[in-house]
């Protein structure tokens, strides 16, 4: 996992929260102390509430599922679209369109028609058939829809868990996770409500030093998750070749020792055969004794 120190924390300005008075109370058992009207983070408990995020974040990955990374923000969409494309994970930090969990048949639909518009676009022949005023209107139609799902373009199923940048900006989706059991991770300032999500990460979510860091440690711990189900993909072709290779000798064998048996049989058939005294000679020599028997006489 990403070894994330104290002082790294503190260098990035996690610790810093909101004014005072703009608290959620239910934020009280991860806050340190109040200074000059700001209220300032426990690193220590945003430390631990990480590595716990980590830990269960790189097994719901090393499973074969998907996060999807959700920061609407300014100061986090790029860090956040950058993560979630090398990490090849789903993405919004556009905007959050109503139903996106909930309505998931009726996004993909959505998807549908943006790949139909690029692929038409794209398309030479289509294009010189098309008016350029209509040409017009469907480019920005299929960039508007790109710009708001290109992200979550390539997504079938509903994720297996949300990374979230602040719980209160981003509350539609994470209230759309929560209907449908989708653990939430998210990064929670002083003015969240960490009771809405499974993981939360409690820190500062308006400074992007703060964001980005978080953001790639989560990113590093997926990252690490998908190492491993490579690794396991890898141990389980092998095994399952030498299992192969096994049940091939054992195969080669049997059938090494039933001809070595139908060998053994025959050789002592023909030797039993070969051992057994002729029943025609002594007839054919009783009456040859007999005659020289006469002569003598």
């Amino acid at each position: 996992m990403a070894q994330i120190e104290y002082k790294d924390l503190l260098n990035a300005g996690v610790h810093f929260g909101h004014l005072t008075r703009k608290w959620d109370p239910r934020m009280a058992p991860y806050i340190f102390m109040e200074k000059n009207g700001i209220h300032i983070v426990d690193l220590n408990k945003t430390l631990n509430s990480l590595e716990q995020a980590e830990a269960a974040l790189k097994q719901i990955v090393r499973s074969g599922k998907k996060i999807m990374f959700v920061a609407t923000k300014k100061q986090a969409q790029e860090i956040v679209t950058e993560e979630a494309k090398r990490l090849k994970m789903p993405y919004v930090t556009d905007r959050w369109l109503g139903g996106m969990l909930t309505n998931f048949g009726t996004i993909r639909k959505s998807i549908k028609k943006m790949q139909t518009l690029e692929k038409m676009l794209t398309d030479e022949e289509t294009v010189n058939n098309i008016a350029k005023r209509e040409r017009l209107m469907l480019t920005r139609e299929q960039e508007k829809l790109n710009r708001v799902l290109g992200g979550i373009a390539d997504l079938t199923r509903l994720p297996s868990a949300l990374f979230v940048v602040d719980v209160k900006r981003e509350h539609i989706a994470i209230s759309e996770a929560r209907r449908l059991n989708i653990p939430v991770f998210a990064i929670c300032d002083t003015n969240s409500n960490p009771d809405l999500v499974e993981f939360p990460i409690p820190g500062n979510d308006d400074a992007y030093k703060s964001i980005s860091l978080l953001t790639l440690a989560v990113g590093k711990a997926i990252e690490e998750g998908l190492m491993e189900r490579k690794q396991d993909k890898e141990d389980q072709r092998l095994a399952e070749e030498e299992e192969a290779k096994r049940q091939s000798d054992l195969r080669n064998e049997a059938e090494a020792a039933k001809k070595q048996a139908r060998e053994e049989a025959k050789q002592a058939r023909e030797q039993a055969t070969e051992a057994t005294p002729s029943t025609e000679t002594p007839a054919a020599e009783a009456p040859v004794a007999a005659a020289e028997e006469g002569n003598k006489e």
